[in-house]
């Protein structure tokens, strides 16, 4: 019997209490994406849609020692929809070859660290001559005389899975968390405004997470931004989209410059509504072309002046599609945290062009009136138009 894993077991969430029709289709798409990952990252493997798991074994072309069932569940934990993943041997369901594995996995047991043993058995009882409690205990008995280890069933420091199914069972050592969701590409698609900043790529990556494709859309504000600005536009967005190979996150830049200059000249305290404004009107324009049902922003009520609650009204008034704002209750620690977490704070460290556009004293608590009489007549118009202007920017 193999004695190192041979499969990755792949988990899922919240598809799982979707209507059957609804649950299959989630999970058909969850494995198209799933293989995505593996081709994107070169790591060979053939992904199994199956009612409760996703399973990844060697492919058919494989050589023995090809497959690398680590990495296939490394990869696979990094899709939008999968809570976990684990390595796992492929044994028989019979109480034996699951304590021969177990056995197998525990010959790298940290000396003095406990263990516990966790069984799933699915099917009819009459099939499997044991209980889950009985085979884990069993099984753990079996890792107790070969480690001498101790038995924590509450904290231990390692847990030996057993999957139990009908013909077959999975037996793992090793698991890593996932970031849930839904499948991306089963909500449709939106078009989310992107700096590059600390907070736009947290909110596309909740985005992706929450199952649509993004599309960033980021506006070069000329001798308000930079080439350094776009750079680092360029680097979060693909760090956000690299879970997502499959979809066309490439950043769509808009040149605004001459638009950022015109209202700076033009407008005073209202000025950073205004360009809001101006912003959610292009975003909406490439959602026409693309085929995108909304919009999406990175901001969060009360972070800053143009994001206050009576501003956002005023700033939404110039969109058409809803605007969707996964921040919208976060506090900036939170979102910190996160860019850490999903690899985009580094990037994102320095101001953007925004800061340097905003007036010396802002306006905190407009009214649609007053913003429309400040701003240029034509403003919403010459951002629609700028949409033409876009280009994509590769950054691979």
């Amino acid at each position: 019997m193999q004695q190192s894993p041979d499969i990755a077991v792949v988990r899922y969430g919240e598809a799982g209490i979707k209507s059957d029709k609804v649950r299959g289709q989630m999970l058909d798409r969850l494995a198209e994406n799933v293989r995505a990952i593996l081709d994107d990252r070169g790591i060979p493997g053939a992904v199994e849609r199956h009612w409760s798991r996703l399973l990844i074994r060697p492919p058919a072309t494989a050589a023995d020692g090809e497959f690398d069932a680590d990495a296939a569940a490394r990869a696979a934990a990094d899709a939008f929809g999968v809570v976990s993943t684990r390595p796992a041997i492929t044994t028989p369901p019979a109480a034996d070859a699951l304590a021969e594995a177990a056995v197998a996995l525990a010959a790298d047991h940290p000396g003095g660290a406990t263990f516990a043993v966790r069984a799933n058995r699915a099917g009819k009882p009459e099939i499997h001559p044991f209980t889950s409690q009985e085979v884990a205990s069993e099984v753990g008995a079996a890792i107790g005389d070969a480690t001498g280890a101790a038995v924590d069933l509450d904290a231990p420091d390692r847990a030996y899975r057993l999957d139990i199914r009908e013909d077959e069972a999975f037996v793992s050592a090793v698991e890593y968390g996932g970031p849930g969701g839904l499948p991306v590409g089963t909500q449709g698609t939106t078009v989310a405004l992107f700096s590059g900043g600390i907070d736009s790529p947290v909110a596309a990556w909740e985005l992706f997470k929450r199952g649509l494709e993004v599309v960033p859309v980021y506006l070069d504000l000329g001798d308000y931004g930079g080439s350094d600005h776009l750079a680092r536009a360029v680097e979060t967005a693909g760090t956000v989209a690299r879970s997502a190979p499959h979809v066309d996150a490439r950043l769509r830049v808009v040149p605004a410059g001459g638009l950022v200059d015109d209202l700076v000249a033009a407008t005073g305290p209202t000025r950073m509504l205004s360009l809001r404004r101006a912003m959610l009107r292009v975003a909406e324009a490439v959602a026409d072309d693309v085929g995108a049902h909304s919009v999406a922003t990175g901001e969060s009520i009360g972070q800053k002046s143009s994001q206050t609650g009576p501003n956002v009204r005023v700033t939404d008034a110039a969109a058409s599609l809803p605007v969707h704002r996964p921040l919208l209750t976060r506090d900036k620690p939170e979102i910190v945290a996160q860019a850490r977490e999903i690899g985009t704070f580094v990037d994102a460290t320095m101001n953007v062009g925004c800061e340097r556009v905003a007036p010396e004293y802002p306006e905190t608590n407009a009214t649609i009136e007053s913003v429309e009489a400040a701003e240029p007549d034509d403003l919403l118009a010459r951002a629609e138009a700028l949409a033409e202007e876009r280009y994509v920017v590769d950054g691979n």
